[in-house]
């Protein structure tokens, strides 16, 4: 889940990361006021979950208060990505003399986090790799051995940074990689990380993901913060079709059957198991199919629960036929599930042998799960078809 900006900086702020003085406006008179207190150049800057703010024209710069209310309403309707701005941060204006990119991620191949830094910060990361690969440092650190600055230094140092600089950028980058650690974040960054012309350095941009399966663990900063319970924080905001599937994932402590994601196609699926989800969507497109949605079933979730999911994805326009598919499972029975997808179906006044192209969830209690399916004319297949196979099946059936 993503931070605003400002939340990122709150963030920051509480670790003693250098940043410059300003607040978020929800007004124009509130803008003024904040322009007024800082007293002089400020920048105003649209709060949406994506980048690309600037080249939008969502940024924008103040040279007295006057200005402020009327860039503070031009800023609010711009669409950055497809989304409008909640709020607009009011900072001051700092004269930089030099830019800097600092970024704690994972790197899954590794399975390590990875300190990214670069002396030429302010642009996209990956043009700078592409045309100046020597100014930028990759370094991998351990997430059990003792974190240490010497860590970050040798990353600087790296990139050719030395002196006085290098030993003033090394508590912020040090820091800002135990933030990463602390709050179970897949992405912490500063870009830029401006020194000013009077030598002090400061946080001009900040992002700030957080591990969604994290949230619990760190309940008292999100509410400190202000970030609610229903806020999933991607990089767009939740459609109401991705807000029920979380109710019905909510309502029931047993198993997982939700966690939507909306897509604009005519196949519903049911699908889980993992990593197995990912390829069995991945199979779908490949197929030429159309996936009406993505979504998580697994753990063993109740009928109520599987009927409620399957009720949701029948609701959806243009869902024509919905595709029911896992790996092998054992923590899951699968005459749960049968049950749970025919009793939607049929509460939804939709035939079951009309409305599921394929059934494949071979494991626990699978014969009973086959005999309930059997009833009702749903074809079914066992671990003998891939889930490659299974998602051609179920594509192949929204021709026929």
């Amino acid at each position: 889940m993503r931070f605003y900006e400002y939340e990122s900086k709150e963030l920051f702020r509480r670790h003693g990361l250098p940043l410059g003085r300003g607040r978020v406006a929800t007004s124009g008179a509130e803008a003024h006021e904040i322009a007024a207190e800082i007293g002089g150049p400020v920048v105003l800057k649209s709060q949406v979950l994506s980048g690309g703010r600037m080249k939008a024209g969502a940024v924008q710069f103040a040279e007295t208060p006057d200005e402020c209310p009327a860039l503070f309403d031009a800023i609010m309707p711009i669409e950055v990505s497809g989304q409008t701005a909640r709020s607009v941060l009011v900072e001051e204006k700092s004269p930089v003399a030099q830019e800097y990119f600092v970024s704690v991620t994972w790197d899954g191949r590794r399975k390590l986090p990875v300190l990214l830094f670069s002396d030429m910060g302010g642009i996209d990361i990956e043009e700078v790799a592409e045309k100046h690969p020597d100014h930028v440092s990759k370094t991998h650190f351990s997430t059990l051995l003792p974190l240490s600055p010497r860590i970050a230094k040798e990353a600087i140092a790296a990139t050719g940074v030395g002196g006085s600089t290098l030993n003033r950028l090394t508590p912020i980058v040090f820091e800002l990689m135990q933030i990463f650690l602390s709050y179970d974040l897949t992405l912490a960054e500063i870009n830029p990380l401006a020194r000013l012309e009077d030598g002090r350095f400061i946080v001009l941009d900040g992002h700030v993901d957080l591990e969604a399966e994290a949230r619990g663990q760190h309940e008292a900063l999100l509410a400190e913060l202000g970030i609610g319970a229903d806020e999933t924080r991607q990089a767009r905001e939740p459609t109401e079709f991705e807000i029920a599937g979380r109710k019905v994932n909510q309502v029931d402590h047993r198993g997982v059957a939700g966690n939507v994601v909306e897509f604009d196609g005519n196949l519903g699926l049911v699908i889980g198991a993992g990593g197995g989800s990912l390829t069995l969507f991945d199979a779908v497109r490949n197929h030429g199919g159309k996936p009406a949605n993505y979504c998580e079933i697994g753990g063993n979730p109740s009928v109520g629960k599987v009927c409620e999911l399957t009720k949701l994805i029948l609701a959806k326009p243009g869902v024509s036929k919905i595709a029911v598919m896992m790996n092998v499972v054992s923590n899951t029975r699968v005459d749960i599930v049968a049950r749970g997808v025919v009793k939607g179906c049929i509460e939804s006044g939709k035939d079951p042998s009309e409305v599921i192209s394929i059934f494949r969830i071979p494991g626990a209690w699978e014969e009973e799960g086959f005999k309930i399916l059997e009833r009702y004319g749903v074809e079914y297949c066992d671990r003998s078809v891939s889930m490659y196979e299974a998602a051609g099946r179920a594509v192949a059936k929204l021709g026929a």
